[in-house]
Order: C-alpha cells, then structure tokens, then sequence
C-alpha cells in the first residue's frame, strides 16, 4: 500500500547545491526527502553526513542520463508513495575553462546531461506529479549571457511564445551539430556550451509551464532558477556564495504555498523573477 506522505525528489544531490538542496528542505519540509547520486557509495556518505546533522535524508541511485535508472526511480517512488510531489532538477555538469577537450564535445555531452537528460528526468517523473507538486529546474544566470550571444534570429526562436519542446529540441540539435563542425558561431550561436545548455533548461521550464497550466491536475508550479554563482567543484570554487546560499532560491521556490501564481513559469534569481529573454 502505497503512503500518502509527501516526498521530494533532487536530482544530482551528494554534493554542491544540490547537497545543501536537500539540508535545507530537511529542515523545512513537511514529507520524505531524496538525495539521489549517480555512484551509490558517494550517495550513501553525503546522507551520513546529513546524519551527523541530525538530519534525515533518504536515499535513491539516480543517473539522469541512463533512462532505465530515472525509470527505476519513477517506479519505486509510485510503488513507495503513489506520486510525487516536489522535483528539483539540479544534476549538471560543466567542463572546466583549461579542459583540453574540443568544443565539439564539450557540447554534445554537456547539452545531453544538462539539457536531454533533465528532459528525460521531466517526460519520465511529471506523470507522477501530484495535485499543488512543485518542479525546480536549476538553470544559470549563464543562459542569460548565452541568450544574449546569440544572433538576433536564434534569440526571436527561443523565446518564441509559442515554442514546443520538439522545436526546442530541433534548435539544439542543430547547435550541437554545428559544433562538431567547427561552425556554431557562424549560423549565430555562442561559443558556450554550458550557457546553451542552460538556455536549453530555461526554455524548457517555459515550454513545460504552458503545458502543465492545461493539465487537469491543479496548482503544478515549474520555475527555472539561477542559484548564483557558488563556491562550488563545478565553479573551481570561485563562487562568493556558499552553498547553503546558492540553495537559497531553488528551496523558496520547492516550497511555494499552495495556490502560488507568481513566480510561474518564470526565471527565478535572489527570490526574485528576473526578465529573461
């Protein structure tokens, strides 16, 4: 028999934002909370951790680009609690500025973990959302600068009002594919492939948001989030804000009171909709 108690799910969670994340709905949420990792051992630690806070994590494998582990996940949590009710999509990855790799990789793998496989996380997970369910994509203030970057032509596609996720998806695929020809900036994209693939995240929580406000579930809020720039492995740390401060805005919006209409479907930074686009 499946409990009725509430459960929130982050994805990408053992360390970083994604760490402090869970500490803090620990403390502030009413529900089961899960700290997910790729590797089970580093998992296991950071809920030990979390332990020695007095804090109590559960804990599920999650890899956001293997389908059959986000569907293992999808089926424990309908078989452990019959739905879902929170859904923070933080798992990212960014190469570093001195990685030797070419730019034609770094975009083909960056966008498919930051971008397909959070898309996959949504299109496996959302059929799980419950009635008042709260969906927080980490996104960056770096797809504010990516957008920014691109030709005006390619900034009129992506925030087109009436975008679907197939015409999204079709506008990475031709970023990527220009990549690995050496010619992306040519047709009009940035030389950045985590700002795209950012740009890609934010979109999508406005894609997703037009669809969700249609369903016949009431009161699902999905917003993308710029937690700021944190002392983080994946800023080198050279963040100013600790992590604790970078979860700041991800957890206010995981927790939005019942009935939230504003922020909806926007671009959150410091608790505050920012113009995106």
């Amino acid at each position: 028999m499946a409990s009725s108690r509430k459960v929130a799910v982050v994805t990408g969670s053992n360390k970083g934002i994604g760490f402090a994340i869970v500490r803090a709905l620990c403390k502030s949420y009413d529900g089961d909370i899960f700290l997910t990792s790729r590797d089970e051992g580093r998992g296991q630690a950071a809920i030990a951790d979390l332990n020695k806070e007095g804090l109590q994590p559960k804990f599920h494998q999650l890899d956001i680009n293997d389908r059959s582990s986000i569907e293992r996940l999808k089926s424990f949590l309908q078989t452990t609690y019959g739905g879902l009710d929170v859904l923070v999509n933080n798992a990212a990855i960014a190469y570093k500025n001195a990685d030797p790799a070419p730019f034609s990789e770094q975009a083909e793998v960056t966008c498919k973990t930051n971008f397909w496989a959070t898309l996959d996380v949504c299109s496996i997970l959302f059929p799980l959302l419950r009635p008042h369910s709260r969906v927080v994509n980490v996104s960056s203030f770096a797809s504010q600068m990516a957008l920014q970057k691109c030709s005006p032509a390619i900034q009129r596609r992506f925030t087109d009002p009436s975008l679907k996720m197939e015409d999204l998806e079709q506008i990475m695929c031709e970023f990527v594919d220009a990549a690995k020809m050496g010619k992306h900036q040519d047709i009009g994209f940035p030389n950045s492939a985590y700002g795209m693939s950012k740009v890609a995240v934010t979109v999508m929580t406005f894609i997703q948001d037009r669809k969700i406000s249609k369903d016949s579930r009431e009161d699902i809020v999905i917003n993308a989030c710029c937690p700021g720039y944190v002392d983080t492995d994946m800023s080198s740390h050279k963040g100013p804000k600790t992590i604790d401060q970078g979860a700041d805005t991800p957890v206010y919006l995981a927790l939005l009171p019942p009935n939230t209409t504003s922020p909806k479907g926007d671009f959150v930074s410091d608790r505050a909709i920012q113009k995106w686009g």
